[in-house]
């Protein structure tokens, strides 16, 4: 019954989806994501060690430029891991250590000399609960563009964050208020708005509307379609319904014997909910485990 209802989902998703012109009869097929020659994000073999103990192992994913991918699987496998070494946030952590490499259009994320500053600029991260500062709505959205040293017309930034992230109409006459004022759902937004500002060129959101009602999450998701339009998007959920309505390519990941994570199978994601290739996504995926 579930792979029923995710097999309508992902229809529902493809009938809305702008129609793509055929290619000329001969014309080669387009390459899927994890085969592009020049993704925008890609994790090389990498392998994740807190001390002692190997969080992650032997990850492969490129991730396509201005499409949304989403990383799906059981608690405790490594999805969230994983997308936090797109921006560096791991290294927050004492006990981590990266081996292999995870590049940024073609550069290497970690090699030294690399300013993590920068890297976090421009790929910014939406968490799983809405953390908004303890300060204005405005100076939320302002906060990182003034400590990155930005001197132009705060407002015209605020203002296009805001509407961004499909939420200056709901404040836009109450800008000086507190944002814990807002509800959930507008915090998020708020959030998403706050690293619009900075102007990333890649979105990572980690189970952004876990906390979230239905109404609040369908405009998250409707958000999502909107910015993947000017942005990259990598985002992980244990929603599969969502993962399959609103992403274009799906990793799917397990955990391994040894408690170590890993990737079972990434490619578009149609087939992946529709005709997966490893058994351990299909039981997945149709509710046998996880």
């Amino acid at each position: 019954m579930l792979r029923e209802r995710l097999e309508q989902v992902v229809k529902e998703q493809e009938m809305q989806k702008p129609a793509e012109s055929e290619a000329p009869i001969g014309a080669p097929a387009p390459l899927p994501a994890p085969e592009v020659a020049e993704p925008f994000l890609e994790a090389k073999d990498v392998h994740v060690h807190y001390g002692n103990f190997r969080a992650v192992k032997g990850v492969n994913l490129r991730v396509p430029g201005r499409q949304i991918s989403a990383i799906i699987g059981p608690s405790g496998c490594g999805k969230s891991t994983i997308l936090r070494c797109f921006n560096r946030m791991n290294d927050m952590i004492p006990t981590f250590r990266l081996e292999g490499q995870v590049l940024f259009q073609g550069l290497n994320m970690y090699a030294r000399g690399i300013d993590v500053v920068n890297v976090r600029r421009r790929v910014g991260m939406v968490f799983q609960k809405p953390n908004p500062f303890p300060k204005s709505i405005y100076e939320n959205v302002a906060f990182g563009p003034r400590i990155n040293g930005y001197t132009g017309k705060l407002d015209e930034i605020v203002e296009r964050a805001l509407r961004q992230a499909a939420l200056w109409e709901e404040v836009k006459d109450k800008l000086k208020q507190s944002a814990y004022a807002l509800s959930g759902g507008q915090q998020q937004r708020l959030c998403i708005a706050r690293a619009l500002a900075i102007e990333p060129e890649v979105i990572l959101m980690d189970e952004p509307c876990s906390a979230l009602d239905p109404v609040a999450t369908l405009k998250i998701e409707d958000l999502m379609r909107e910015l993947v339009r000017e942005y990259t998007i990598v985002i992980v959920t244990h929603n599969m319904q969502q993962a399959a309505r609103v992403s274009d390519w799906t990793a799917v990941m397990m955990m391994a014997e040894d408690r170590a994570g890993e990737m079972v199978e990434y490619g578009d994601t149609r087939t992946i909910f529709t005709n997966p290739k490893d058994k351990r996504t299909e039981d997945y995926i149709t509710g046998r485990f996880g």
